[in-house]
């Protein structure tokens, strides 16, 4: 497929985003997502963070699988979800689950930092590659447990996770930034919600439900 076919499909997934969103302003308390967001979906190219024979299924609203039992999540999610974390320019966004580097290059193009920690290390490697061929400079990667977060460059204006939890980790918590913003799918497999959670300028924390979600769980496993 050609680099046009490429961006009229985009577009087309874009127009399939923006009408979900109205069909869930219910949930979302909005029926458009900021422009911001919705221009870094449209400047990333998604086929270049799904596997080679994946590519003329990038622009599909569906997950797609990356190997290891992983999955490049449907992109609505990840709009909204880009959407409810709410960066800023100047912010520095913590990211536990790297994937291919899709989720990445989104806030890449939105903040001004951006750390992301990956349990994987083959799919680290892959998606420093495909983050340099894309020029996001600001991604700087780990392999870990993203459980523990990174606290050597804690806080974080922004922390947004992309595998489950049962439960939201107390370090993820800890090392956001008081007045700052995490996104996170949390809850036993069978019913996962998608929670904002905030915290205050004093460090009190409240969340918000947004709707039921199915993300891979987040390990968390001893690692080196």
């Amino acid at each position: 497929m050609s680099e046009p076919d490429f961006t009229m499909l985009r577009q087309r997934m874009l127009a399939e985003i923006a009408a979900k969103t109205v069909f869930s302003t219910t949930y979302l308390d909005k029926a458009a997502l900021d422009p911001r967001v919705m221009n870094a979906v449209a400047t990333v190219p998604r086929h270049a963070f799904v596997p080679l024979e994946l590519r003329p299924y990038a622009y599909v609203d569906t997950p797609l699988p990356i190997g290891y039992g992983k999955t490049i999540s449907q992109p609505f999610i990840v709009a909204v979800m880009t959407d409810l974390l709410g960066v800023q320019p100047t912010d520095t966004v913590l990211e536990i689950g790297t994937g291919l580097g899709y989720q990445s290059a989104i806030l890449s193009e939105l903040a001004h930092r951006v750390f992301t920690v990956e349990i994987i290390e083959e799919l680290a490697e892959q998606a420093a590659h495909r983050l340099a061929d894309q020029g996001c400079d600001n991604v700087e990667i780990r392999v870990g447990n993203g459980c523990h977060g990174w606290p050597e460059h804690a806080p974080f204006d922004k922390i947004m996770v992309t595998a489950a939890p049962e439960l939201i980790p107390p370090a993820l918590i800890y090392q956001l930034k008081p007045g700052g913003t995490m996104v996170i799918p949390a809850g036993l497999p069978d019913a996962q919600q998608l929670i904002q959670l905030r915290k205050d300028a004093q460090g009190s924390v409240t969340t918000r439900e947004i709707f039921q979600v199915l993300f891979s769980t987040l390990e968390d496993v001893a690692f080196p």
